[in-house]
């Protein structure tokens, strides 16, 4: 989740899997009992609870800079540089520095008064208040006004959007359907109260909107900007979403060099006041080379940096290390539908080859995540037991096992679903007595992706299930995530996570009528638990916590999304960045940071 609740709807965003996995070479050893395992000598397990959130060097401040940044990943941005279409983590990463969020929230991810704007709730009669605080400017000097409010709505409903923020959340917006259905040229529900508020209807309230959910959405649109450019096609590819957006954050886009880097400047129209630094440039910077980037000082903050490449910089005395738990997980999906792109609904397909309870339980038994989050990850990463992380602890289910290693009991759930071997060499044939055959996607990134991708195909290989890579390899970023989304014939399952949003509900993900529920898996008793999460009665928060447990049971026993890992996300500062804090409830704010020397620390 990335840091405010928005980010559910707004960028329950796509994030790369298995890439943050490091072997230096090694290749797979033989235990004392036989099994392969990844090769290191020692478990090497960092206490995380000893890395700070905060930072803070002595030392004068310059006057203006540039501050440094590294986006690590080893595929080029999209660069889509509007919330209302962006769906990845790394676009989005680059939008946190001039992001049009109208919302701020505090350390339990509840909307403050400190925004741009100020909600106000009606619960009794299902309507909301949207009201502009002070004279907010767009970064070309416009001021921002109600209409700017209204227009994000417009774009997610109209008839010709097709991106992922249309779902059954937005749904909840009275008129957003008809409107959407080109029944009607506005959403009734939502209307211009004067030139700084807006009020906005639902047909139902929940604790979810104090979060931005329940349809709420967090960000602005210029619509001086955008209204020209219609939504089917142009708007994604237009100018003013690739090179020159108009934004609300504390910098603004100033240059660009497709899917490698974004200079920014300053804002001095930013509602708090123009930023200390002159400029921010971000670069893409692949896994396998930032370790040496951060030693030779040419960046000055490492965005996404990957765990198991902690070794590359834990001594380094030019840096610092802060880290928080990650809002996301890692996950298994199992292919269990399609998504009817005419009806925007998920449709559960019954004889889908992955619809048996007891294969994918299996499948979850027999890999050994506990060792590879030992030897690939140090212990930045742990097996995920639930869908919801323990950051959220009121709705967290520590209480629920999950799927530990136990490839006996993998071997009794395939032996109980037909699963067996009637040939004698040692792979198991479908329930027909046919060759059974699972197809992997997973995704490329760091050195040891392949090598751990590899350790669980032998994992699953050793309780008789043959196991092989969609395309025969890793497939790239975002080739993965379009042929996953499209529900390739070829995906029987994926390893994906996500990065979401500070709202812990799961109706962005799960429900009928999300896009962003990449196994299509649907039931009327999942359909009905996710209302409850989101229901009238969930505002008693005992009721609520209760439905959470609930769900995160029931998600757990079908098994059609089943975690894997929870993160830890670590970020190496150089020490010439004055103070800077990731904790929830007190990060750095941008306009705020500053440089006590002219480039980077060697």
């Amino acid at each position: 989740m990335k840091k405010n609740w928005l980010l559910l709807s707004v960028i329950f965003t796509v994030m790369f899997v298995l890439a943050a996995c490091n072997n230096d070479g090694k290749e797979a050893t033989k235990t004392d009992n036989g099994k392969d395992k990844p090769a290191q000598t020692e478990p090497n397990k960092e206490d995380t609870a000893s890395f700070p959130m905060e930072v803070t060097n002595e030392g004068d401040p310059i006057k203006g800079g540039t501050l440094k940044v590294a986006l690590v990943t080893d595929t080029p941005f999209k660069g889509v540089f509007i919330p209302e279409l962006s769906d990845d983590a790394y676009d989005s990463s680059i939008l946190d520095y001039a992001k049009n969020e109208i919302f701020e929230l505090d350390g339990d991810f509840r909307v403050k008064d400190t925004g741009i704007a100020k909600l106000e709730v009606d619960k009794d009669n299902k309507k909301a208040k949207i009201t502009i605080q002070g004279d907010v400017k767009w970064s070309d000097g416009k001021p921002l006004t109600a209409e700017d409010l209204i227009f994000p709505y417009e774009i997610i409903g109209h008839p010709d959007y097709d991106g992922v923020r249309y779902n059954d959340d937005f749904k909840n917006i009275i008129g957003a359907e008809e409107y959407h259905d080109g029944k009607a040229k506005s959403i009734s529900g939502i209307k211009k109260i004067d030139e700084k508020s807006i009020e906005i209807t639902f047909k139902k309230v929940s604790p979810a909107i104090y979060s931005v959910g329940d349809g709420l959405w967090g960000y602005a649109a210029p619509k001086h900007q955008l209204e020209s450019i219609p939504v089917k096609d142009a708007l994604i590819a237009s100018d003013a979403v690739r090179k020159n957006p108009v934004t609300l954050g504390a910098f603004k886009i100033d240059k660009i060099v497709n899917g490698e880097s974004v200079q920014l400047v300053a804002n001095e129209h930013y509602f708090k006041g123009k930023p200390k630094l002159d400029k921010v440039v971000i670069e893409v910077v692949p896994s396998s080379s930032i370790g040496e980037a951060m030693k030779t000082g040419k960046y000055d903050i490492a965005d996404h940096y990957p765990t198991n490449q902690f070794d590359n910089i834990k001594d380094l005395s030019n840096i610092a290390i802060v880290s928080r738990p990650e809002l996301s997980y890692s996950y298994l999906g199992f292919k269990v539908g399609k998504l009817d792109k005419a009806s925007g609904k998920n449709i559960f397909d019954a004889k889908s080859k992955m619809n048996d309870v007891n294969l994918r339980q299996a499948v979850g038994y027999a890999m050994d995540i506990e060792s590879v989050t030992e030897k690939f990850y140090q212990g930045l990463r742990v097996r995920a037991n639930s869908l919801i992380p323990p950051v959220f602890a009121s709705y967290y289910d520590g209480t629920l096992e999950g799927y530990h290693y136990d490839p006996e009991k993998a071997k009794e759930l395939l032996d109980k679903a037909g699963y067996k071997d009637t040939d004698g060499d040692g792979i198991r044939e479908d329930k027909d007595g046919k060759k059974f055959t699972i197809r992997l996607a997973a995704m490329s990134g760091s050195d040891t992706d392949e090598a751990i991708a590899e350790y669980y195909r032998q994992n699953w290989k050793e309780v008789g299930l043959n196991v092989e890579l969609t395309t025969g390899r890793l497939i790239e970023f975002n080739s993965f995530y379009d042929k996953v989304q499209a529900d390739d014939p070829e995906i029987d399952m994926f390893m994906a996570a996500w990065k979401t949003g500070t709202n812990p509900s799961p109706a962005g993900l799960y429900s009928e009528g999300a896009e962003f529920n990449l196994s299509r898996y649907v039931s009327d008793d999942l359909t009905k638990m996710l209302e409850d999460i989101d229901s009238s009665e969930a505002m008693d928060p005992d009721f609520r916590a209760k439905a959470f447990r609930k769900w995160q049971e029931y998600m757990s026993k079908t098994a059609t999304t089943m975690p894997m890992y929870f993160r830890t996300e670590m970020v190496p500062v150089n020490k010439r960045v004055k103070n800077y804090n990731i904790d929830y409830a007190n990060a750095t704010e941008l306009q705020t940071i500053e440089l006590i020397a002219d480039a980077p620390i060697k």
